[in-house]
């Protein structure tokens, strides 16, 4: 069962994505995730750059969990109609690196309320689930919102569950799901632990990332104040118990990843980047029972 959960970090999907999962691969990391911003454009044999990905991971005893692309496929500017294509090039090639998973943003009708993009959303999405079902793959929408609000944004819709509430209605295909995290939920002051015991069922991935809360801050200069309240953090420097989240994955019967996503701590970053992420993936081992041990035959 402690294998069900691997515990895993995200990778920059680049050409230089297999060199980086070898650099890494000795701390003990049993998953990696390739992730793009905006596109993938740049990547022109993926079954070169897929069997390079793959070789790195397995000479660390780990697998590729899933593949990203992070920009806005909802909209029609260059780069966009670019993140709608990497959607669809990285649906058709996940089982390259023997994945069934494509993660990203959901996208945004730009600077309009968020019901006003879902029938955009509705046209793409709707298109993409039957191109990832035909081929056995998953699509996970990332709930951060990338300084956007109900009322207008750039980037993302899959923000909270009233969002999700009018996407998954949408477009009701089994193989949409969300990427979850706490972090993105806990910086507007909504409670994880309780959202996720309602939505784990829909929770096909997870970032591993984390918040601090700064309620000293909140009552002496409110959430809108000159100084901020809340940090992102990596996981074990924050202040989610991430026992409890994989307790709730477990009863809601998740099988899958939680890819670490470091770069975001105010502390641990720099020449700490790596220490704070191999105490988060030591940490999240710990929370998820630690090395598994078999019952006794009697």
């Amino acid at each position: 069962m402690a294998q069900n959960i691997k515990i895993g970090t995200l990778v920059p999907g680049n050409e230089t994505s297999a060199n980086y999962i070898k650099a890494i691969g000795q701390h003990g990391f049993e998953s990696f995730g390739p992730t793009f911003w905006q596109t993938a454009s740049k990547i022109t044999d993926w079954g070169k750059y897929a069997a390079e990905c793959l070789a790195a991971a397995t000479a660390a005893g780990a697998v590729i969990s899933h593949v990203g692309v992070y920009g806005n496929p909802l909209e029609t500017g260059e780069m966009d109609l670019e993140t709608l294509k990497s959607w669809e090039t990285l649906i058709d090639n996940a089982h390259l690196f023997k994945c069934d998973l494509v993660c990203g943003f959901a996208g945004r009708v730009r600077g309009k309320p968020v019901p006003e993009s879902i029938p955009r959303f509705q046209e793409v999405f709707g298109e993409l689930s039957k191109r990832a079902a035909g081929q056995g793959v998953r699509l996970a929408f990332e709930n951060c919102d990338m300084g956007g609000n109900w009322a207008s944004g750039d980037w993302n819709i899959a923000m909270n569950p009233d969002a999700w509430e009018l996407m998954f209605d949408a477009v009701p295909a089994a193989n949409l799901g969300l990427e979850w995290e706490p972090c993105h939920q806990m910086v507007k002051l909504i409670d994880p632990i309780a959202q996720l015991r309602k939505w784990a069922p829909k929770v096909f991935h997870v970032h591993g990332k984390d918040a601090t809360i700064c309620h000293d801050v909140i009552k002496a200069h409110g959430v809108g104040g000159a100084v901020p309240f809340a940090f992102h953090r990596t996981p074990g420097f924050g202040d989610s118990n991430w026992a409890d989240i994989i307790s709730i994955l477990r009863q809601a019967g998740f099988v899958g990843y939680i890819d670490i996503e470091g770069w975001h701590d105010p502390v641990y970053k720099g020449e700490l980047e790596m220490t704070g992420q191999v105490h988060a993936l030591n940490y999240l081992k710990r929370c998820r029972g630690g090395d598994f041990v078999p019952n006794p035959e009697v």
